[in-house]
């Protein structure tokens, strides 16, 4: 008989912890999981999944708009904001719905309840007070939009958090920040009809992405109307009859809006925790530090997904549950796999990429062949918009190796997963020539460029 009261406690009911808890009693161990909100996580409470469902729904203008071009007449077109935040808490219910049921149908104990370290292998539910022990510990309690508690009138901003539910969709909106979320947010708000700007400090959006696609992306969105100041940063914010003041710190001086949204990155949920009273570490940033494995300093408890600060994506969560499971039960040491991770932006256009940038390949190579492609999409010829795509291959030239595989256009995202696959297996761009074009996509572009546009040597562009 099990000294413990659980083989398994896992603490924080998101994509890791509800992976991780499922397969575990799936497997016949006896298994707690405890959330003191709603099961579902940051991605499907508010994150991933309601950020989606606006995208869609904040693209319907330009669809219509597009129709005329192919014949249709549409008729006046209204937006009703109650309307969708409706169904995007109904869908979101659904889906905790299926949580739940997947853990029940497992055999986990589902505790609605906060929980908390008492120690190496104890656990305090606040909701009774009741102290219980287990043999694993699971932490997965993700991460929260930083307050930024240093900006004087943080206090009147809003985060993601709350942008998903606000009582009344605002006449103009600033957003703080150039990462995911800001510029997803900066053009779901324009799409349905805000006017909106965003300001962010570095010299161009999304630092950690492939130069031309964040220029393209900056291009495309200004063309839209969104306006974006960089180089500039919110030193205040104060409220007065016309809404939010903003006081800027460089060359854009005041700006007033209605609403203040800061996307200026994401914290561990480590705050009382009691990670101290099981002697679990955690790094200057509150992140939980684990090995290869997700185990933490203190023997028999492990953390995955965003609380421990490595890839803050859902699937890279579910991928460490399942490798904690393979370890720890499967008899099968198994390291979670973080390198060549596909991911997208979900801006309009969006942006998919895998692999490294050409700068970073520039820096890592001796020389490296760039394949890049620019050109109109199909349905903006008869639509008449002036957006374009621009799909981009980074080689190799020592093995022809693809390293990096970028795409700025409507379904990047779609056409980035499968750009991962290839990437992971290690393709040459010898078998993108040798693969076959569907005509007519975009896509048929990443298999017809068959010569370099350029070259970079030695950290030079040649040729």
């Amino acid at each position: 008989m099990s000294a413990f009261d659980y083989d398994l406690f896992v603490i924080g009911g998101g994509s890791g912890g509800v992976r991780s808890g499922r397969l575990a009693a799936a497997l016949g161990k006896k298994v707690a999981i405890a959330e003191e909100f709603r099961y579902g996580g940051t991605c499907v409470i508010r994150g991933c999944v309601p950020k989606k469902l606006y995208v869609y729904a904040s693209q319907f203008a330009e669809h219509f708009e597009d129709a005329a071009g192919f014949g249709w007449t549409v008729g006046e077109s209204r937006f009703d904001w109650a309307k969708l935040v409706a169904a995007k808490e109904q869908e979101i219910a659904r889906l905790e719905g299926l949580y739940r049921k997947g853990l029940a149908n497992a055999g986990a104990e589902i505790l609605d309840t906060r929980a908390e370290l008492a120690g190496p292998n104890t656990v305090k539910l606040l909701a009774s007070g009741k102290t219980v022990t287990a043999e694993r510990i699971v932490i997965a309690v993700g991460g929260h939009p930083s307050p930024h508690d240093a900006l004087p009138g943080h206090e009147l901003c809003i985060t993601s958090n709350e942008a998903f539910d606000l009582p009344a969709l605002p006449e103009s909106i600033l957003i703080a920040g150039g990462g995911y979320i800001a510029v997803e947010f900066a053009n779901i708000f324009h799409g349905l009809g805000v006017k909106t700007t965003l300001i962010y400090r570095g010299k161009e959006i999304l630092s950690r992405f492939d130069q031309d696609m964040r220029r393209g992306l900056h291009a495309a969105m200004e063309e839209k109307g969104i306006r974006i100041l960089c180089e500039d940063i919110i030193q205040s914010v104060s409220a007065d009859a016309d809404g939010r003041r903003v006081a800027t710190t460089m060359k854009h001086g005041e700006i007033v809006a209605d609403q203040v949204m800061l996307a200026l990155g994401r914290m561990p949920n480590t705050n009382g925790l009691g990670l101290e009273a099981a002697g679990v570490r955690t790094n200057e940033l509150g992140a939980i530090i684990v090995d290869a494995f997700s185990r933490t300093s203190t023997p028999g408890i492990y953390a995955l997904g965003d609380v421990t600060d490595r890839v803050q994506l859902t699937p890279v969560a579910i991928h460490e549950a399942m490798c904690f499971i393979e370890t720890e039960y499967k008899n099968n040491p198994t390291s979670p796999d973080h390198d060549l991770i596909a991911t997208a932006v979900f801006s309009q256009p969006e942006i998919g990429t895998v692999g490294i940038t050409e700068e970073e390949a520039a820096r890592k190579f001796q020389e490296i062949e760039v394949y890049r492609a620019e050109f109109r999409p199909m349905k903006a010829t008869l639509s008449g918009r002036t957006e374009k795509t621009i799909m981009k291959l980074v080689v190799n030239a020592a093995d022809r190796k693809v390293v990096g595989a970028h795409i700025l256009g409507h379904d990047a995202g779609e056409m980035a997963q499968l750009l991962g696959i290839s990437l992971k297996a290690g393709c040459t761009k010898d078998d993108f020539d040798r693969t076959m074009a569907v005509h007519p996509t975009a896509a048929e572009e990443l298999v017809t460029m068959y010569q370099p546009s350029y070259r970079v040597r030695n950290g030079e562009r040649v040729g």
